[in-house]
């Protein structure tokens, strides 16, 4: 699971200012990431939740990972929440992978 992955970039700065896509697609780029470091890939990923701070941003959130997930389609839950920590912050995902044990 990775989990709480907002756009902040590895100097603690907030990325896509303002910008639900660039924020979605940052992110993303960093679960993937950490899944690689994992072992695992976004094809392993079966259930993500998106957070934004203004539901009228779900088309750039959705975009971002329909392009990140195309065929793989892992559930998904988007809600709407009051704030997040941290100023400027209009997303957070968090993506569950599933990796079989080769064991």
């Amino acid at each position: 699971m990775v989990s709480g992955t907002t756009a902040t970039d590895d100097e603690g700065r907030l990325v896509g200012e303002g910008d639900v896509y660039a924020q979605a697609t940052f992110i993303l780029a960093k679960i993937e990431r950490a899944l690689t470091l994992a072992g695992a890939s976004m094809a392993d990923v079966i259930r993500t939740r998106i957070y934004l701070t203004d539901i009228s941003g779900w088309e750039g959130a959705a975009r971002a990972h329909g392009e990140v997930f195309g065929t793989v389609r892992p559930a998904n839950t988007l809600v709407e929440v009051s704030r997040l920590i941290g100023e400027g912050y209009l997303i957070e995902i968090e993506a569950d992978a599933w990796v079989a044990d080769e064991g």
